[in-house]
């Protein structure tokens, strides 16, 4: 029998441990290159190494950690590769879900889609950094919530779950956090005003230029190599 954090309790384990992890890593508790070690995670969070094992081995599945041999999980590097690959594969993606969802949005759905909007922009204004990835991915999956494609649908949802970590990047940005508020208001729109193929063309333009934020972004924080 182990303990459990209080804010463990009363949730299923597995899920609640996999969330705690991954938020830690998006926050930065645990940096890029940090070695996660079992024994050292179950004693933090006051679980056993079972439930640690499979948080990781998801948690890898998600492109968060590495595992590696000799050194076991390691959390992932922010890459130009990773993000280039993410971001493309979200603008070949999203605008075929936007397609084969918009026209079949109910009035209920748009009120959704514009409270996620609306908890967005508050969460923008509060500065609550850990909030902006999930309540990004909540709006978009919720424009996307008719598309009947769910193979399409679970490939987009992991690939938001990755993009969560770099959202937080390119959200630090003030004038990025006002122009990502300022488009999803206008891709809702669109949708509303059954302007379907423009708005998946414009839904395409704003990853693309996410994906290009980032890269700058980045690009700034790497070291400059100086000849030796």
């Amino acid at each position: 029998m182990f303990f459990v954090k209080p804010s463990i309790k009363h949730r299923t384990l597995s899920g609640a441990l996999l969330e705690e992890i991954r938020q830690d890593i998006l926050s930065g508790r645990y940096k890029a290159g940090t070695q996660l070690r079992q024994d050292a995670l179950a004693e933090s969070y006051g679980v056993s190494r079972i439930p640690i094992r499979e948080a990781l081995f998801q948690l890898e599945a998600a492109g968060l950690v590495k595992i590696m041999p000799q050194r076991g999980a390691v959390v992932s590097d922010l890459s130009r590769e990773e993000i280039e690959d993410v971001f493309q594969l979200r603008v070949l993606l999203e605008p075929r879900l936007l397609l084969a969802s918009a026209p079949h949005l109910t009035e209920g759905d748009y009120e959704r889609v514009e409270a996620k909007h609306a908890d967005y922009v508050q969460a923008i204004s509060a500065n609550a950094v850990n909030e902006y990835g999930q309540l990004n991915a909540d709006l978009h999956l919720a424009l996307y919530r008719r598309a009947n494609l769910p193979r399409t649908q679970q490939i987009v949802t992991s690939l938001l779950e990755t993009s969560d970590r770099y959202t937080r990047i390119q959200l630090s940005n003030a004038a990025a956090m006002q122009r990502a508020m300022a488009e999803h208001a206008e891709l809702i729109q669109l949708c509303r005003s059954r302007r379907y193929e423009s708005a998946a063309s414009f839904l395409a333009q704003h990853v693309a230029a996410v994906q290009n934020d980032l890269v700058m972004t980045l690009a700034m924080t790497e070291p400059v190599e100086t000849p030796a």
